[in-house]
């Protein structure tokens, strides 16, 4: 049987989703059998430009350049599937396209500003071209993305569960942070996927895995204000990793209105 040809990309991110992959590499090269990795520039493979069957893509489009190389990128695989928050939400990076003028954030961070070729907003890849696959996280969980590759060497299209944080905590017994300790958790309206890591912990959910299909913001909003949350914090939770992901924007929005 002829090998999934696979490659990894990098846009506008912190490397966090391939190094999810990669401190799992002895499970990547046990891979090696049903896998070929055509590009993936951390692992030591590099022509980006090549034809594959299923191209994995990490980061948001945020400049110029990038827009050009994701509908590239999207004419030479034939499965496009976006791994973590900003490839498929907008990242932490969206949230300058909360503000009226982004060109006061580059100049407060960069020396020479004038060099910075950005786009007008930070967007997530489906927003440029047609993705087939979304794996949430920051970082998308390894699991999610091994378990993707072999789905789509079998001819399988991979299951991708859209319910939330709460039903995974209600899975493995976990204490509600919301209910009992009162903690401010976005568990309810977060898609699961992260093994209700914090939860697990004893502390409260912050949206890193995006919304879930089933998000009731405004009964969350209601819990929030009644744990004691004003109207900013109430939106902090909902515009943060998650920022420009529907449902997260919308609620974050409408907390920050006047009343």
């Amino acid at each position: 049987m002829a090998r999934l040809r696979v490659s990894v990309h990098k846009f506008s991110s912190c490397d966090g989703c391939q190094l999810a992959l990669l401190n799992r590499v002895e499970e990547v090269m046990r891979l090696a059998d049903r896998v070929e990795f055509v590009h993936f520039a951390e692992l030591g493979y590099v022509d980006p430009d090549a034809p594959v069957d299923v191209a994995f893509v990490e980061g948001s489009v945020s400049t110029p350049e990038e827009e050009i190389r994701i509908r590239e990128l999207r004419k030479n695989a034939r499965t496009l599937v976006t791994i973590g928050a900003c490839a498929t939400a907008g990242g932490i990076q969206a949230l300058r396209n909360l503000q009226t003028d982004g060109r006061e954030w580059v100049a407060a961070i960069y020396p020479s500003p004038a060099y910075v070729s950005l786009l007008g907003a930070s967007h997530a890849i489906s927003r440029y071209v047609a993705v087939d696959l979304e794996l949430w996280g920051c970082p998308v969980d390894s699991r999610q993305v091994f378990s993707a590759i072999h789905d789509l060497a079998l001819g399988v299209r991979p299951l991708n569960p859209g319910d939330s944080v709460c039903a995974t905590c209600k899975r493995e017994a976990n204490v509600c942070v919301l209910v009992a300790h009162g903690e401010p958790c976005m568990g309810p309206v977060t898609r699961s996927g992260c093994g209700a890591l914090c939860p697990r912990f004893g502390r409260a959910c912050y949206g890193c895995y995006g919304p879930s299909e089933q998000v009731n913001s405004v009964a969350l909003t209601q819990r929030f204000a009644s744990l004691g949350l004003g109207p900013e914090a109430i939106a902090r939770r909902f515009l943060s990793i998650n920022n420009a992901a529907g449902p997260f924007a919308e609620a974050g929005l409408r907390a920050k209105e006047p009343r």
